[in-house]
């Protein structure tokens, strides 16, 4: 399978992790499935993990051979859109698997749609695939919706006795709509918003910040961020002194995560996806089996303890697409747009499909399609993902 993958270095020089053909030289009839993903940059640890899970994956459906092209966005707009293109133009790929982010996934919007591609983004928030009009026609995203985490969240918060709460987000597109949509189920809720302070990705410091959260001492502090940056003002509150609770979101669902934040994350709670927790999880849920399967695959080549939510995305994306390209195969070759237009028609009809995230039923109008079965509430002590509720 890693023969079949090929991977570019996005700054400057090209990475190929094996080698896989150009379009032109692809025998005909294949399936060529393109990925754009965070290998390097501030998304690394969300990547990394969604590239080994394409490592994973068949390398042939319904007599066809598939093949596998993933390129590195460095978690740069500019570099994701060039990428696409060239998967596009050069490679003629089928379907597009990513991005890892939510800027990148937006700034693809506007390749994929003129280009009739389907893109399953890997990425987290609902902008991405909503509403379903225009460009977004061709746009999927798995990874669960906000007012689904923000409805364990404030749960939590108001059987907690959370009368106000602080939020410290990224100041992108993923903070800005994961902020949003968190406060309208607060306001509903009663929970009263006393700040909305930002960060960059790239910041190794959030000091103000956190300095005028902790002036206004909230009952709890929500981080609208992701992979390893979002330990940073975690750490922080918590060396300076605040004792209230601390809610992240499921962005930060790695090791590296762990492993960056250390003890002050101890205590912090999010909404997450069960296949973080899938051992925990009672026989009667619907979605363990199917996300202990993807744990053993992962885990068996990556090591215990190594999978994340990110390459599970990736694999909920494979069983998508296991369904969905044999129904296309049945109207058009692949190579062409009328494949790619069954392929999206395929993707948008799936129904009742069980993900290690979710139980997934796409239409029309959702182009998410996860319901409140993809979330359950886990807590960080001792250094692991411990479960509080489903």
């Amino acid at each position: 399978m890693q023969g079949m993958i090929r991977t570019l270095a996005a700054a400057a020089a090209a990475v190929l992790l094996a080698a896989a053909p150009t379009g032109a030289a692809l025998a005909q009839g294949d399936i060529v499935i393109g990925s754009v993903l965070s290998l390097t940059g501030p998304g690394a640890s969300l990547g990394i993990p969604e590239r080994n899970t394409i490592e994973l994956l068949p390398t042939s459906i319904a007599g066809r051979k598939i093949r596998y092209i993933v390129l590195d966005d460095a978690t740069d707009t500019t570099t994701a859109v060039r990428n696409a293109r060239k998967l596009i133009t050069e490679d003629r790929v089928d379907v597009i698997i990513g991005p890892t982010v939510t800027p990148t996934s937006l700034a693809l919007l506007e390749v994929i749609g003129p280009a009739e591609t389907p893109m399953i983004s890997l990425a987290g928030s609902g902008v991405i695939a909503f509403p379903v009009e225009g460009n977004k026609r061709w746009s999927f995203k798995l990874a669960p919706n906000e007012p689904l985490m923000a409805a364990r969240v404030f749960e939590h918060a108001t059987n907690n006795n959370v009368k106000t709460i602080a939020y410290i987000a990224f100041a992108n597109a993923f903070g800005e709509s994961f902020t949003a949509e968190m406060r309208k189920v607060g306001e509903l809720r009663k929970v009263q918003t006393v700040a909305h302070e930002k960060f960059n990705p790239t910041d190794t410091s959030v000091t103000p910040q956190v300095l005028k959260v902790l002036s206004l001492n909230p009952d709890a502090v929500l981080i609208a961020a992701s992979g390893t940056p979002a330990a940073t003002p975690v750490i922080e509150l918590r060396r300076r002194g605040y004792k209230g609770i601390i809610y992240l979101n499921q962005g930060v669902a790695n090791n590296d995560f762990l492993r960056v934040g250390g003890k002050e994350l101890e205590g912090a709670l999010f909404s997450v996806s069960p296949v973080l927790v899938a051992e925990q999880l009672p026989d009667s849920n619907v979605i363990k089996k199917v996300a202990m399967d993807y744990v053993k695959r992962y885990e068996a080549k990556f090591g215990a303890g190594s999978r994340t939510l990110f390459g599970a995305t990736a694999w909920d994306a494979w069983l998508i697409l296991e369904r969905a390209i044999p129904i296309a195969l049945k109207t058009a070759q692949p190579g062409t747009v009328e494949f790619r237009r069954a392929l999206r028609d395929a993707i948008e009809s799936t129904r009742d499909l069980v993900g290690t995230q979710a139980v997934f039923n796409l239409s029309p109008t959702d182009h998410s399609g996860g319901d409140q079965r993809g979330q359950v509430l886990v807590q960080i002590k001792d250094g692991k993902w411990k479960l509080v509720a489903q």
